[in-house]
């Protein structure tokens, strides 16, 4: 009995010590960046950047036209993580009763952000246009919101 314990306990902390590395460590350049807000951001700074982030977002058409899929999966991720810090940090700072109906808009976004990103990586040329117009829709639906 006392045997079982001891292997989980130390398997468990191998687990989270290797998680902790691969969490922390700063390489995240082909990859979502999870973080939601940049701490030193501020409303001003959100507004002047959410269309130029967005602008940046719709660009990856042309990217996805030309079928440079690394690269258009790349732009995405890059556009999409400034754009989700400019909105997220608009959203905090809307009053109560309005977060909601823009939190679900925000996650409809980012999940057609998603989809779409997953489309690229597989090379799924229709599913790759039906999540990019999607992805204008939610864009333009949560902008005229915002």
């Amino acid at each position: 009995m006392c045997l079982h314990s001891y292997h989980f306990t130390r398997r468990t902390s191998l687990n989270l010590g290797a998680t902790s590395f691969i969490l922390l460590s700063e390489k995240t350049a082909n990859a979502f960046d999870f973080r939601i807000t940049v701490p030193d951001q501020t409303l001003e700074e959100a507004e002047d950047g959410i269309q130029s982030h967005a602008k940046s977002l719709l660009q990856v058409k042309e990217l996805l036209e030309a079928e440079t899929w690394k690269e258009a999966q790349k732009a995405l991720r890059k556009s999409s993580a400034l754009l989700k810090q400019d909105i997220y940090t608009i959203i905090q700072a809307n009053p109560g009763k309005q977060r909601p109906e823009l939190r679900k808009l925000y996650s409809i976004l980012f999940n057609t952000v998603s989809r779409l990103d997953f489309a690229a990586r597989d090379k799924d040329v229709p599913r790759v246009w039906e999540y990019y117009d999607n992805m204008v829709l939610a864009l333009n639906n949560i902008l005229s919101k915002l």
